[in-house]
């Protein structure tokens, strides 16, 4: 298990010092672009430009770019913005991560637990009324847009409803801290969590539907029946543990991309200034600094999620870590 995750560990790193050169060469090293004309505005005369170009370190060759943007980055932690001069990237950035992490993990447990509840239900009940039905109600889940679910939600609890007693418990859209005040932090989360966790519970139960339904087809349940071992005991020790790997590896990917940012759009909706609000309004402005940092903090999380995809493949399945031995 250590050599696993060395291993993991050293993959981790090369694979974001690959991601950090990419995209500094498309942002920064483009042909035709030049961050230095973003800066000094539309109107800048050859020697602001000059001036600028020397300040920030444009007139020096790619590489020595490269590694003045990493080290700002990542070392000295005074990366500014290019459109609101003076702010600081870093502690922008940490000052949103908050917002994300609250929504993906509400959202999170409460679609692993409806899912792991809807996937086992029809895996069990399979072929029978409840089955159909909760796998129909999971393709219609599947199939709305975040987005579009997000604007009914907020029609039907900020606007139309939002004064009858089913609704008028609702806050006005945006964030609170959890530590100024856990109960309105919940509050404000509510819908937001429920709105991103749709599409998930339907995709996540009908993939546990599955894997159960393969799992129970494989000799070592008939072994299992053979010994005289209880339906609970095959469906929990057994099939469920190794239909487990499917589910939790779309879990580590699906989260280290929703962290990432993947949680655009229900932050863009439900007012939250997340990480994925902040990626959109630098992509709107071409904040180049901020557009990298936030590409790179995605990474760190998606490559993450990735290593802990595997650790968990090694402890659910034995045989992954023999062979990786």
């Amino acid at each position: 298990m250590a050599l696993v995750l060395l291993r993991r560990l050293g993959e981790m790193l090369f694979v974001m010092f690959g991601i950090s050169i990419i995209v500094f060469l498309i942002f920064f090293a483009t042909p035709g672009a030049d961050p230095s004309a973003r800066i000094a505005g539309r109107n800048a005369s050859p020697e602001i430009l000059a001036a600028v170009r020397h300040d920030f370190g444009f007139d020096r060759p790619i590489p020595v770019q490269y590694g003045l943007m990493m080290k700002r980055l990542f070392i000295t932690g005074d990366l500014t913005s290019f459109v609101n001069r003076g702010q600081k990237i870093i502690p922008t950035i940490l000052q949103a991560v908050p917002v994300t992490l609250s929504l993906l993990f509400g959202a999170a447990v409460l679609w692993v637990v409806v899912s792991l509840a809807i996937g086992i239900a029809a895996a069990v009940l399979r072929g029978t009324v409840v089955d159909k039905a909760l796998m129909v109600l999971g393709l219609v889940g599947v199939s709305m847009p975040v987005f579009w679910v997000g604007e009914v939600v907020n029609l039907v609890t900020q606007s139309r409803y939002h004064d009858t007693w089913a609704f008028s418990w609702v806050p006005a859209l945006g964030y609170v801290p959890l530590t100024q005040d856990p109960w309105g932090w919940c509050k404000a989360l509510i819908m937001p969590w429920i709105t991103l966790a749709i599409l998930y519970i339907g995709l996540y139960g009908r993939v546990l539907r599955a894997s159960l339904v393969e799992a129970y087809q494989e000799d070592f349940i008939r072994t299992a029946r053979a010994k005289g071992l209880s339906e609970r005991r095959i469906l929990v020790r057994h099939a469920l543990r190794t239909s487990l790997i499917t589910f939790v590896s779309l879990f580590g990917l699906d989260f280290g991309a929703l962290v990432g940012g993947g949680t655009l759009l229900v932050e863009i909706v439900f007012g939250l200034q997340g990480v994925g609000f902040l990626t959109y309004n630098a992509f709107g402005n071409l904040d180049l600094p901020m557009i990298l940092a936030a590409v790179m903090y995605a990474s760190v999380f998606v490559v993450g999620a990735n290593a802990v995809v595997d650790v968990l493949y090694a402890t659910l399945d034995p045989r992954v870590r023999t062979s990786r031995a």
